[in-house]
């Protein structure tokens, strides 16, 4: 009986890189072409993560300033997006995500149209009044709503921080129960689903925070998106903000005449 033989795995990609120093190229050139071939072969293809700049120095035996400016020019071709201490994110060709905006949809239904997988991470959860909101919906400030906010990620990369307000006037259930998945899915599933909403898209920085949330170590320009949203009567039921990274995301927006 012939077994069959097992594809070898492929080695880890610190292994295929070859820096000389018998060569006038400097050592951050060199890192920067392997690397940039080794994108443009597939060996690296987008949603791989490499090491941390002090990471891959320590491995490769270089500066961590000779790492940097590799990173650095690979960044500035959109080829990488940084982690932070995560490391970065193989970009490839056509780095962000582009979701439409041709209809009412929630993350995590936008997250599958992309092909990638949802995920969220409640951080908190409170029933409370605000006045603030309360004027946003319109009600009196006594009014106490379900307020929620989530890390939203597609296949594990933080893509928002999303602060979400829910009327419990018209949608009470929604107070207890699991919300980890879609909230739109468990509004229709209460004779509730929303039918249109009115949404603004700005620019933001993400707060001291919000960085370690997307791994950034400096600021990196986000998206804003605040949006109101109605059900079929009308009513208003969720009010919501959300912070969207900026070096991966951007919407598509189609116009007609």
């Amino acid at each position: 009986m012939t077994v069959p033989k097992q594809p070898l795995p492929k080695p880890p990609f610190q292994n295929l890189l070859e820096l000389r120093s018998d060569t006038a190229k400097p050592l951050y050139q060199q890192l920067e072409d392997q690397l940039l071939q080794l994108i443009g072969d597939g060996t690296l293809p987008p949603g791989t993560t490499l090491p941390a700049e002090r990471q891959l120095a320590e491995r490769l035996g270089l500066s961590r300033a000779t790492v940097q400016r590799s990173y650095n020019a690979l960044r500035e071709r959109k080829l990488l997006s940084a982690q932070g201490r995560l490391g970065s994110i193989v970009q490839g060709a056509g780095p962000r995500l582009h979701p439409g905006m041709d209809r009412l949809k929630g993350f995590t239904e936008e997250m599958r149209e992309l092909g990638r997988v949802p995920s969220s991470q409640i951080v908190e959860r409170v029933v409370a009044a605000d006045p603030a909101i309360a004027a946003i919906f319109g009600r009196p400030a006594h009014v106490r709503f379900l307020k929620l906010v989530r890390i939203r990620s597609g296949d594990g990369i933080p893509m928002s921080r999303e602060v979400a307000w829910y009327n419990l006037e018209r949608a009470p259930a929604l107070a207890e129960g699991d919300l980890s998945g879609s909230v739109y899915a468990r509004l229709a599933a209460l004779g509730l689903p929303l039918m249109r909403c009115d949404q603004t898209i700005e620019a933001a920085a993400p707060t001291e925070a919000e960085r370690p949330i997307f791994g950034f170590e400096t600021p990196v320009p986000c998206l804003l998106i605040k949006r109101r949203s109605y059900g079929a009567d009308g009513d208003m039921l969720e009010y919501v903000e959300g912070l969207f990274r900026g070096d991966s995301y951007s919407y598509r927006l189609t116009l007609r005449a």
